[in-house]
């Protein structure tokens, strides 16, 4: 295999990572708030929610959602991509 080849897969990769990232990122965001909103919600309305839920659980569980979500979809994203270039490269007849 030769440089060009090389550096075309590590550049491929790159991508693919940054792509993951970035659409991981962004479903972080949505994750948060989509968390952030019932929790502060319930944590006003509800009366077992003001005594058991403190500051830190709220935190807790709005970081959970967003790692979550971040780490699902740059998986998939990064899969999904992986996967593409797979098939691109197959129809183009590379073996390597």
């Amino acid at each position: 295999m030769g440089t060009a080849a090389l550096d075309q897969k590590l550049a491929m990769a790159k991508r693919c990572s940054h792509e993951g990232a970035m659409a991981g990122a962004k479903a972080a965001v949505v994750a948060s708030v989509a968390a952030a909103i019932p929790t502060f919600a319930g944590v006003r309305m509800l009366p077992w929610a003001r005594s058991n839920l403190n500051p830190t659980a709220q935190a807790l569980i709005i970081s959970t959602a967003a790692g979550a979500a971040y780490f699902i979809v740059a998986d998939k994203t990064v899969l999904a991509s992986a996967r593409k270039n797979s098939f691109k490269n197959s129809y183009q007849g590379n073996t390597d």
